[in-house]
């Protein structure tokens, strides 16, 4: 424990320790990525995707090491006893900061499959975790406006054909396909601007796990929704690396995916794609209200 150090100097060290644990497990990921180019044998890639999968799992290991190092986080956790690596999952949850992402990787690593998040395209520029991401087949989307898409219909449906081409490499191993509804993180600025029916969201857009369950909707087990409380409020990334983490609520539920919504168009099924986003839109106010709940139920704390 290095609680004993200030918090800018534990901020340093965490983010050195990050930094050279990126450096070292990004070889295996980009060796594999080249062995699965060079031997085009799918009984080889499950193999070198199952290695791939150690390795990353070993650096989001070391990560939670160094969160428990730099400080002594409290955490709340229910539902998480229910999953289990040999199903396959939709995995979404509310997103307010960057820690989210760590925090569901600390809590997931190695008892559900592997998170495969769905990045925008032009995060694989990111250095050194862009060819990551890339080696380890995440998704990369591209969201085009209806403005655009009226000046060039051929584009209509290039994301749908991401997503299955993604999805098709997902089947011969279990996978957690994850999606942050919102689309992006939760500010005040935002919440205004979007004018958000709810309390402490913004806005779901169905369109990305309608398009997974299109894609492999018969393979997955359930929709893992995940609700994320701070109740000191939400932390930066330099937060959690100065070891400001206090403690953090959270809610795992498997919910049952409705058969009526495996296999179908968003795109092309206007009936559909009503339906859909009325249940997604449920789901939310679920959300909301647990939200509140959890905000009562766990006021913020004063710093020990």
């Amino acid at each position: 424990m290095l609680g004993f150090l200030p918090a800018a100097l534990r901020g340093i060290i965490a983010s050195l320790i990050l930094t050279l644990n990126t450096l070292i497990f990004c070889w295996p990921l980009f060796i594999g990525a080249l062995l699965k180019a060079a031997l085009p044998l799918q009984g080889a890639h499950r193999v070198i995707r199952h290695w791939v999968h150690v390795f990353a799992s070993t650096w989001i290991a070391v990560n939670s090491g160094w969160m428990r190092m730099v400080q002594k986080t409290e955490w709340d956790v229910q539902g998480l006893d229910k999953v289990n690596l040999n199903d396959s999952y939709l995995v979404s949850s509310n997103h307010q900061t960057w820690v989210d992402i760590l925090v569901l990787q600390h809590l997931l690593n190695r008892r559900a499959p592997f998170l495969k998040f769905f990045l925008k395209k032009e995060l694989i520029w990111v250095p050194i975790m862009g060819l990551c991401w890339w080696a380890l087949e995440f998704p990369f989307m591209q969201r085009f406006s209806k403005q655009y898409l009226a000046k060039h219909p051929e584009k209509r449906g290039q994301d749908m054909a991401t997503t299955r081409k993604a999805c098709e490499r997902y089947k011969t191993n279990p996978v957690s396909v994850f999606n942050f509804l919102e689309g992006t993180r939760l500010t005040a600025a935002k919440h205004a601007q979007q004018n958000s029916p709810f309390t402490y969201l913004l806005k779901p857009k169905a369109g990305g796990i309608a398009f997974v369950l299109d894609a492999m909707g018969e393979q997955l087990a359930c929709l893992l929704n995940v609700t994320i409380h701070y109740p000191n409020g939400t932390p930066s990334f330099w937060d959690l690396l100065c070891g400001r983490l206090q403690r953090v609520v959270v809610r795992f539920e498997q919910v049952e995916i409705p058969s009526q919504f495996i296999g179908k168009n968003y795109d092309q099924d206007d009936a559909y794609k009503l339906d859909f986003q009325q249940w997604v839109n449920q789901l939310w106010e679920a959300k909301d209200a647990q939200l509140g709940r959890l905000h009562q139920e766990f006021p913020p704390t004063t710093p020990g």
